[in-house]
């Protein structure tokens, strides 16, 4: 039943698209507070962040319909930019993985622009279960110290409250930017 209340907790933050905690930071508390063995939990950690954020970019990308025209477009654009070829492309799933960007802005950018999701999901997964392995594993050498309480202050920090904050900006500057300039004449001549 513990796993099952892990996995229901990481599922809806990771549905949130802001403020909510990251998920090392729950699976670090559950490691020093409870019986949960590490290799289960990092896994589900996983999976269930994985899940979420995939829902979250697949809700935030119903939103396209309610965007302008020529933001849409500009989106478009940005999409293109990161798929051009094998080079940003891998760079793009790069970012899924093991980016220290806010997972939240990234996937409702990624559902704002329209692309492939399956990918970003996965790669965002096999990210997480590095740096899931890695937190876990930090807590479980450190269990039993009561460090709960330095990890809840952040939950409060002004500092990551607005970082947030600048995240959802983001979002939005996202559809102001001109994308196409970016893009190679010839792709530019196609649309």
């Amino acid at each position: 039943m513990d796993y099952l209340g892990l996995a229901g907790l990481v599922f809806g933050c990771n549905l949130l698209p802001a403020f909510a905690p990251p998920t090392w930071t729950i699976l670090v508390l559950y490691r020093l507070n409870s019986h949960l063995a590490p290799v289960p939990l990092i896994l589900i950690g996983a999976i269930s962040a994985g899940c979420g954020r995939y829902l979250l970019a697949r809700g935030t990308g119903l939103l396209r319909s309610r965007i302008p025209a020529k933001h849409l477009a500009n989106l478009e654009s940005a999409g293109g930019l990161l798929t051009q070829n094998r080079k940003t492309a891998f760079a793009g799933l790069s970012l899924f993985a093991l980016s220290p960007l806010p997972s939240a802005q990234l996937f409702e950018a990624a559902g704002l622009i329209g692309k492939k999701l399956v990918p970003l999901t996965l790669a965002f997964f096999a990210g997480r279960l590095i740096s899931y392995s890695i937190y876990v594993t930090g807590a479980t050498q450190l269990k039993d110290r009561n460090l709960g309480s330095i990890f809840t202050s952040g939950f409060k920090s002004p500092l990551g409250i607005a970082i947030q904050i600048v995240g959802i900006l983001g979002i939005y500057l996202l559809t102001r930017i001109n994308w196409q300039r970016f893009l190679p004449k010839h792709n530019q001549e196609v649309k």
